[in-house]
C-alpha cells in the first residue's frame, strides 16, 4: 500500500514538473512573439494553454484522491497540500504567458513594444524561463539550495520591472499613453510569473523541511 501511495505521489510530482516546463516554454515563445511580432508563435501559445489547464485539473484530482483515500500524515500530507497549491501557481504562470501572447496578437502586425523597452523584455523573458526551469528541477529533485537561489533571480526580475517605470516616467517619453499602458501591464505579467515560480520553490522547501521560508525583505 505504501509503495503504491508513493508511486502516485511521484506521478503527481512529475505532472507538476511538466507544468513548469510547459509554462517556461510558453513564456519563451510568448516573449519571442512579443519582440518580433510573430503571430503564428502567439497563436501557438494561446492554443497550448489548455494543456497546462488540463494538467492542473489532473494534478488536483490526484491530490484530492490521495487525501480522501490514503489519509496521509506528516511529510506525506505536506507533499499533497504543497502540490495542490503549486498546481495553482503553475497554471497561473501559463495564464501569464497567455496574456503576453494575446498582447502580441492584439497589436499584430505592429509591434507592441517601443524600441526603448524591448531589451528589458528580452531580459525579463530570459529570467522567466530560467525561473521556470529552476522550479522544475526543484520539484523533481527537492533541491532546497536551488530553491533559495531562485530568490536572486526574482530580485533581478523586480529590478527590471522597476527600471521600466524609470524609462516611461522620463519626460522625453515620446510614445503616449497607450504604449505606456501596454508596457505597464506586460511588465506586471513577467513580474508575477517570477513570483509564482518562487512560490512553487518555497512550497517545496516547506514540503521537505516542514517550515515555510521567511518571506524576502521588500
Amino acid at each position: 500500500m505504501r509503495a503504491a501511495y508513493h508511486e502516485k505521489l511521484e506521478g503527481l510530482n512529475d505532472e507538476l514538473a511538466q507544468m513548469s516546463q510547459l509554462a517556461g516554454e510558453a513564456m519563451k515563445k510568448a516573449t519571442t512573439a512579443l519582440l518580433e511580432g510573430d503571430l503564428d508563435l502567439a497563436e501557438e501559445v494561446i492554443s497550448s494553454d489548455t494543456d497546462i489547464d488540463a494538467l492542473r485539473t489532473s494534478a488536483e484530482e490526484q491530490a484530492f484522491g490521495l487525501l480522501a483515500l490514503q489519509a496521509p500524515v506528516a511529510g506525506d500530507l505536506r507533499s499533497v497540500i504543497a502540490a495542490i497549491h503549486s498546481a495553482g501557481d503553475l497554471e497561473r504562470m501559463g495564464d501569464l504567458a497567455l496574456h503576453v501572447a494575446k498582447a502580441a496578437r492584439r497589436r499584430h502586425p505592429d509591434l507592441v513594444l517601443p524600441g526603448e523597452v524591448a531589451p528589458y523584455f528580452a531580459e525579463m523573458g530570459r529570467v522567466a524561463l530560467d525561473l521556470a526551469q529552476d522550479a522544475r528541477q526543484v520539484i523533481l529533485n527537492r533541491d532546497i539550495e536551488l530553491a533559495f537561489t531562485m530568490e536572486s533571480d526574482d530580485d533581478a526580475m523586480d529590478d527590471l520591472h522597476r527600471h521600466l517605470f524609470t524609462v516611461m516616467m522620463n519626460r522625453d517619453w515620446p510614445h503616449g499613453v497607450a504604449p505606456a499602458v501596454d508596457v505597464t501591464l506586460l511588465g506586471r505579467f513577467y513580474e508575477r510569473f517570477a513570483d509564482h515560480a518562487v512560490a512553487v520553490a518555497r512550497r517545496v522547501v516547506f514540503m521537505v523541511t516542514g517550515k515555510m521560508p521567511d518571506p524576502p525583505l521588500a
